[in-house]
């Protein structure tokens, strides 16, 4: 037994038993045909049963359904910064996070294409609790990150995601993507958590765990959808999060949202690799603050790496001027486009519910917010 067994990806070795045991699914069935649509003799199923690493996988199956996602439900994709990447070298990516599953197939899609390594990736354990979901999530190199525990399993749960990421990038050389928080930032304030930082020092021994950021390259990343397919289903619980109740999810709210954001149309996307923090961390380590003041200067650059790259739409200008009543950035977008994004907001939101057009406002809004605010 590994102590990674109860979070780990797939070894290579289990791939082929693990394919074998989800072939004949009737999910994977249906994501396959989308994928290959000309395939009717299933001749995936084939070619799946002879697959037998992480990479053919992704590569052969994964990276496929990704492009043909672009295809039917965006306007495609666009990338910065990739050029100041080195090939067989490992990064810490952390992301602003907006989708469940795209955010980081998107990212290793664009990597595997300029020729770079291919992460490993956080995803929450609620998100994977459907057998065929947690084949597939291990099959696409991903990582558990335990949800609702708390106190010693919490710190124990935490060490343990933190010695695999330290595993991953310091002796297998592999990439790692995790979120900038926990959990999708829903009302699009970009906002990076200290305690993920922590989480990600504490495998490092000796008396300064900040160390720890000085051995790797940390690679801020913004990722930024035109159009959020699951802007209004992200509403309740903003409302909820406002009048500082406790918002209890449906019992498929997960899954759905999961569908949503796949499959709804997103319009333009465009991910922006920034800055490596490489001199940055160096000159943290240097000075005479705690542990906490250097997390807390070193979230607070990522998230300003994040915000001066996410790269803003018409539809972010457009709602920051409607919540402010405005036209401050009316040469940002045209009256088509204005007019487009006012019907998505009157057949989304209950417009006699102002503090639901209000949040729907703001998930749009906060970007061009926090980049006038660098």
């Amino acid at each position: 037994m590994s102590q990674f067994d109860s979070i780990r990806p797939y070894y290579d070795a289990e791939v082929n038993a693990a394919i074998r045991e989800i072939v004949n699914d009737s999910m994977l069935a249906a994501m396959m045909q989308f994928t290959f649509p000309q395939d009717l003799g299933c001749c995936w199923k084939d070619r799946m049963k002879h697959t037998h690493s992480l990479r053919d996988f992704q590569i052969n199956f994964i990276y496929p359904a990704v492009k043909k996602v672009l295809e039917m439900s965006s306007e495609g994709l666009t990338l910065g910064g990739f050029e100041q990447l080195e090939p067989n070298t490992a990064y810490l990516f952390i992301s602003n996070h907006r989708d469940i599953i795209l955010d980081t197939s998107l990212l290793n899609a664009s990597l595997f294409e300029n020729g770079l390594v291919m992460t490993t990736s956080a995803i929450g354990d609620n998100l994977i609790k459907k057998p065929f979901i947690h084949f597939l999530s291990r099959l696409n190199r991903n990582f558990a990150i335990k949800r609702g525990v708390t106190g010693r399993a919490l710190l124990e749960s935490s060490l343990l995601v933190s010695q695999f990421i330290h595993k991953s990038l310091l002796r297998e050389n592999r990439s790692v993507w995790t979120a900038q928080r926990e959990g999708r930032t829903k009302d699009g304030n970009d906002l990076t958590q200290r305690g993920v930082l922590k989480m990600l020092t504490l495998a490092e021994k000796g008396s300064n765990p900040f160390g720890f950021f000085d051995k790797i390259q940390l690679v801020p990343v913004s990722i930024s959808y035109e159009l959020d397919p699951t802007d209004s289903l992200k509403i309740p619980e903003l409302i909820a999060k406002s009048k500082e109740e406790m918002y209890v999810k449906g019992e498929n709210e997960d899954f759905i949202t999961l569908l949503s954001g796949i499959l709804g149309p997103k319009k333009r996307i465009h991910i922006q690799v920034n800055k490596i923090l490489t001199d940055e961390v160096r000159q943290l380590k240097k000075q005479d603050l705690s542990q906490n003041e250097k997390l807390s200067k070193l979230s607070e650059l990522i998230d300003q790496q994040i915000w001066k790259g996410y790269k803003l739409w018409p539809s972010n200008y457009i709602a920051y001027d409607l919540l402010n009543q405005k036209s401050q950035f009316a040469s940002q977008y045209t009256a088509a486009e204005k007019a487009s994004f006012e019907k998505r907001l009157l057949q989304k939101v209950n417009q006699k519910n102002p503090l639901e057009v209000k949040n729907f406002l703001q998930m749009y809004a906060h970007p061009v917010v926090n980049q006038l605010g660098i």
